[in-house]
């Protein structure tokens, strides 16, 4: 990144001068090409070559003040620090499997430290274990920020990448920060995520690796930042597992934004509130040492990956949060009557619950006073427990997991430190009555113990406690340990009129993460309903109950309820055969013309298990009446409506478009039950659908993304959709979940835990869709009610009317950016088209326009298919079709222009008009020097476009050049400004005098400068840019035939150092090599009598030059 363009300026300076606050404490220095670090104050550290991600000198140091023996003595010798530092690096490399495998070594190591040989007048000889952060006293620790770090591309040849700015701590490389221009001036958060992985080698898009694994062995975090938009994660994250870090605590968002590090990062409120909240040293620490978890998770049908995973930062405050109520509040015996110690964390659906029980385990067991607490997990979630089961490995616990009611005495009556599960068995939907018979432990059945422990330091952590709050497993618990700590996790807490039980029952609220917190971090994404009558018809979102309002107004709530019963949901209704095969044709099309298009899944959840096993049917029936519909349709008849534009299509139009371009897909996909097992009653068939093995396969086929149609096979069967009762309403993750048909009616907690499923987040996914045919809309009013005034925000929205207020809005405000009537502008019509075009010259007015369009496109993604997005459709064509020409004429390569970045359903607008027009090649990106520049300029309409787009591309080839030879193209930058200053609106003049500068560029890209004397023009272009160097920093300008003979000599000579050091193996990459060629660079000057504090940085800019021109070192002499 050069330190005079935007991204350093706006983004990485202002980072660095906030780390290096007195309040933050962080050091900095700028990597050297030479690899030597120059501390101020300090002996300058060396690197041996690009291939050493640790600061080795530096680690030495403190493992000598970091480890002491209890008289104060520092013990670690250079054999023991060998020993130390090869365990921590080489000891990763052998771990197998990976840079994960790796990274998770050295992870052990940092947060465990590694055993070295004792000492034999100390400890009886034991091995001592040498520690490389102190994390009891953050201030032993060294804190250094190295911009520009490079690191060598194993099997490159010896190229290097360059990391914008590395975070070591003690010398050891934990984060890395990848900056990008601001996004409000077209700098994408994306790029910064992708450079991150390409980094790590993370990227599996088939091209060879160019990162470097070494320095990622022992990184924890990594951060992407734009300044304005800054996100956390690790080296293993997907653009969609970044986070935001809104909340600074325990600082107020307020103390960071106020403050001013640089004059430049007023905008900047983002990356300051993530730098305090994280990367403050003690905050950092304690992140890594409490708050970074790995996990498998699964990534395609049948495969997993091991992540690393950083926390929220809800996470992180809720947890510090607990452990304050814990130290501070009052036991029953201080206060009287009840413990004080506990409360509630209201941390909505979607938000990573599990993990902070994980992070507060982790965070006891290193807090003075709680460590030794037992901790007893109430859960009916497997993951959970085997999240916790790696967390107690961490500090050598082994946890006890009591799945049996007669075991809970004898394991919960032992004293001390402890971790145990008490494994809830789920409720099932089958005979209650059998299930009383067994010793399995659930909400509703419970024996009592009497009391088994008294002790104070225990503590209770209840998942999902709007579940169990009331029931005999939580009242015996209770009893059973009478003084314990109890803490409560929700994602919905208690309701109606049980609220106020929930603060009796756990106390007060320990912190609060809502829906509506969670849509504004990206964390899920917004819900929305959409009712269907029984018969199918599609009505606005409350009709279906309104149609019984509006028959019977004098129905009382009661009698209303009977009613819908019997009118819409009850057994009969809901299982007659042809209700069921309508709603399930309902349901198809529904999902082809929509979440399929995107790749999404959806899921049924049917009356009963046995109509979950008739819809499969169903289903099935309506998939070959469908595909027979498409493919009786004739392609000539398809080709006709795809030349329709999309929202003049009729809706089996669509429909039968849809479908034939997911046919192979659609003829391929499952839709598959998974329902609980009663062998008593089941039906023989059902056991397909019942057993476990295959409903974990069917699971996993679900989460998993839909295959390529290249890749589909005859036996191929990607599960689309899964049909249930209960199972996998509560707990169950699926990010490519994106509908849910709820034909059951559900209530209260139990409805908008069901809901919650389609709101995780997945890539391109801006929604999830509740299709109702049960008549629920009602409950979820009452459930939504329920909640006081200030946590209502971001519940399920009962209707699209907002969204298609927000559409309407922002056309509007679309139209009065370009000054549009009504009337929008033809996209056929070339010059009407460039001219909106024209209008976006000026950078602000581009800026605001990518802003507005990605508004909208969002919300008509959105709204797509249905009936009220078409008459925007026309206006988005337009739009996308501008914002095309606008990135091929401006020269952009930012990505805000992607239709795709808004969902499939925008990008088939533009991309079905540019067909139309068989525009394609014409609004292709196009640099300066590629052949078919000048005739893709000239066939732009009018003279002001064609001058835009050569303006453009000059500044752009010079800034991707400038390096090659900073005075020539300085030069011409300042050409180029006053040529816009003297024409600023004569377009024909600035074409003029834009094609003159443009073939001289191009002739200057290959070393014609006609501003040169003949002798020098004669030179290599690589001798030309010594040259001007060397005589613009030596001379005033007037250069006499001897002198300028010295400078060619100089330049020549300079040459030719250069062909004598470049054929040394990897020497652009190697610091040892780079500083000795730099080192004879200076003698030669020296030499030539050009000495003083000029001549190192001389010597410097020669060498970059050298640098940016490798590929004419070995070009012969003129």
């Amino acid at each position: 990144m050069s330190e005079s363009g935007p991204e350093y300026r706006y983004v990485e300076k202002p980072l660095i001068d906030q780390l290096t606050h007195p309040n933050m404490g962080w050091r900095h220095v700028r990597g050297a090409a030479d690899a030597e670090l120059q501390l101020e104050g300090e002996p300058v550290v060396r690197r041996r070559t690009f291939d050493n991600a640790v600061l080795e000198e530096i680690l030495r140091r403190r493992l000598r003040k970091v480890n002491r023996r209890p008289d104060g003595t520092p013990w670690v010798d250079d054999m023991r620090a060998a020993h130390a530092i090869s365990a921590l690096t080489r000891g990763a490399a052998s771990a197998g499997g990976g840079l994960v495998a790796a990274n998770e070594a050295a992870t052990h190591a940092l947060l465990n430290g590694v055993d070295v040989p004792g000492f034999a007048d100390w400890d009886g000889g034991r091995r001592q274990t040498v520690r490389f952060i102190d994390w009891e006293r953050p201030e032993n620790n060294d804190f250094l920020a190295v911009s520009q770090f490079r690191m060598t591309i194993p099997g490159s040849q010896g190229e290097v990448m360059i990391a914008d700015l590395v975070l070591f701590v003690n010398g050891i490389p934990l984060v890395v920060i990848e900056c990008k221009k601001l996004a409000a001036v077209g700098g994408e958060i994306k790029r910064a995520v992708q450079q991150l992985r390409r980094y790590a080698n993370q990227t599996s898009n088939g091209v060879a690796p160019r990162g470097s694994e070494l320095l990622f062995r022992t990184v924890q975090l990594t951060v992407a930042s734009t300044g304005d938009k800054a996100l956390l994660g690790t080296f293993t994250a997907r653009l969609q597992d970044y986070v935001v870090w809104r909340d600074p605590y325990p600082l107020e968002v307020d103390e960071i934004t106020s403050r001013s590090y640089n004059p430049d990062d007023v905008l900047f409120d983002a990356q300051k509130v993530l730098a305090a909240g994280v990367l403050h040293p003690v905050r950092l620490l304690d992140i890594v040492k409490n708050f970074v978890v790995f996990q498998d998770v699964e990534i395609a049908e049948g495969r997993t990956a091991r992540v690393k995973i950083a926390p929220r930062y809800q996470q992180y405050r809720a947890v510090h949060k607990a452990v304050a109520r814990l130290v501070r509040g009052e036991t029953k015996a201080a206060h009287g009557r009840e413990d004080k110690r506990g409360g509630i964390v209201w941390h909505t659906q979607g938000s990573g619950k599990s993990l902070t029980m994980v992070f507060l385990v982790r965070k006891l067991r290193s807090t003075p006073g709680l460590e030794h607490f037992k901790v007893v997990v109430v859960t009916d979630r497997k993951q959970l427990q085997e999240q916790l089961a790696e967390t107690a490995a961490l500090t050598g616990e082994k946890p006890d997991v009591v799945t049996r009611a007669s075991d809970v005495p004898t394991v919960l009556g032992r004293h001390g430190a402890g971790l145990v599960f008490v494994m809830i068995q789920k409720q099932l939907d089958t005979d209650k009555a059998r299930q009383k018979k067994t010793d399995s432990l659930a909400h509703d059945r419970m024996p009592g113990w009497g009391l088994v422990n008294s002790d104070e330091g225990i503590l209770i952590l209840v998942d999902e406690a709007h579940r169990s709050h009331g029931s005999g497993l939580h009242q015996n618990l209770m009893e059973s340990l009478p003084n314990s700590a109890r803490i409560g996790f929700t994602g919905t807490p208690i309701i109606m009129n049980r609220k106020k039980l929930t603060s009796t029952t756990f106390g007060e609220f320990i912190d609060k993460y809502r829906i509506e917190d969670a849509e504004n971090d990206g964390a899920i994404v917004p819900i929305f309903y959409e009712g269907h009558i029984a018969k199918g018809a599609v009505t606005e979102a409350e009709s279906l109950d309104e149609k019984l309002e509006d028959e019977f107004p004098e129905l009382t709530d009661e009698q209303y309820d009977e009613l819908q019963q019997r009118y819409a949901t009850s057994a009969a209704v809901l299982s007659a055969h042809d209700m069921i095969q309508r709603k399930a044709r309902h349901m198809l099309r529904h999902y082809v013309v929509g979440a399929m298009k995107e790749g999404f899944k959806a899921q049924v959840v049917a009356y009963s298990r046995g109509i979950a096993v008739r819809y499969r049917e169903a289903l099935l029936n309506a998939r070959t009446e469908l595909v027979a519909e498409v493919e009786k349709t004739s392609p000539q008849v398809l080709d006709r409506w795809l030349q329709k534009p999309e929202e003049d299509r009729t809706a089996r139009q669509r429909l039968l478009v849809a479908a034939h371009a997911q046919l192979a897909l659609l003829k391929a996909i499952d839709f598959v039950p998974v329902i609980s097992a009663d062998a008593e009653v089941d039906d023989k068939s059902w056991r397909a659908w019942t057993d476990e093995s295959a409903q974990k396969k069917a699971i996993k086929s679900f989460r998993s993304p839909f295959p390529r149609p290249s890749d589909l096979t005859p036996t191929s069967r990607p599960v689309a959709f899964l049909i249930v009762r209960t199972m996998l309403l509560t707990g169950f993750d699926a990010p490519r979940e994106q509908v849910m048909y709820l034909d059951r009616r559900m209530r209260e907690a139990e409805l908008l835990q069901a809901v919650a499923r389609v709101n995780r987040t997945a890539e391109a996914k801006t929604a999830g869709y509740i299709v109702d045919y049960a008549g629920v809309s009602k409950a979820l009013l009452e459930a939504m009610a329920a909640y006081a005034a200030d946590e209502q925000e971001g519940m399920p929205r009962i209707d699209f009317k907002e969204e298609e207020n927000k559409l309407e809005r922002q056309c509007a405000a679309l139209r009065h950016h370009f000054q549009l009537t009504n009337d929008l502008v033809d996209p056929d019509d070339t010059a009407a088209v460039h001219g909106l075009v024209s209008s976006l010259d000026d950078e602000p007015r581009r800026i605001e326009y990518r802003r507005l369009l990605r508004e909208f496109l969002a919300t008509l993604n959105l709204i797509m298919p249905r009936d009220a997005a078409r008459p925007y459709q026309p206006a988005a064509r337009l739009f996308l079709f501008v914002a095309k020409l606008a990135k091929q004429r401006f020269g952009e390569d930012t990505d805000a222009f992607d239709p795709a970045a808004y969902g499939h359903k925008v990008a088939e607008l533009i991309d079905e008009h540019v067909k139309a027009l068989g525009v394609e090649r014409m609004i292709e990106p196009t640099r300066l020097t590629s052949d078919d520049f000048r005739t893709k300029v000239e066939q732009l309409p009018g003279a002001r476009a064609k001058a835009s787009m050569m303006k453009h591309a000059i500044r752009n080839h010079i800034e991707l050049h400038f390096g090659e030879n900073p005075v020539a193209f300085k030069k011409l930058r300042e050409r180029l400004e006053n040529i816009l200053k003297k024409y600023a609106t004569d377009w024909d003049e600035q074409l003029k005098a834009f094609d003159a500068l443009a073939q001289e560029m191009t002739g200057a890209s290959e070393g014609a400068n006609s501003d040169l004397p003949d002798d020098v023009r004669n030179l290599t272009r690589l001798e030309q840019a010594l040259y001007q160097q060397l005589t613009t920093v030596i001379t005033d300008g007037v250069i006499g035939d001897g002198l300028r003979a010295d400078f060619v000599s100089l330049a020549h000579q300079t040459v030719e150092l250069a062909l004598r050091h470049s054929v040394k193996h990897a020497f652009w990459t190697n610091p040892a090599a780079q500083h000795d060629f730099q080192r004879e660079i200076w003698m030669l000057l020296v030499l030539n009598n050009h000495t003083g504090p000029e001549a190192d940085n001389l010597a410097s800019a020669l060498r970059d030059i050298v640098d940016h021109n490798q590929k004419d070192l070995n070009r012969p002499h003129a």
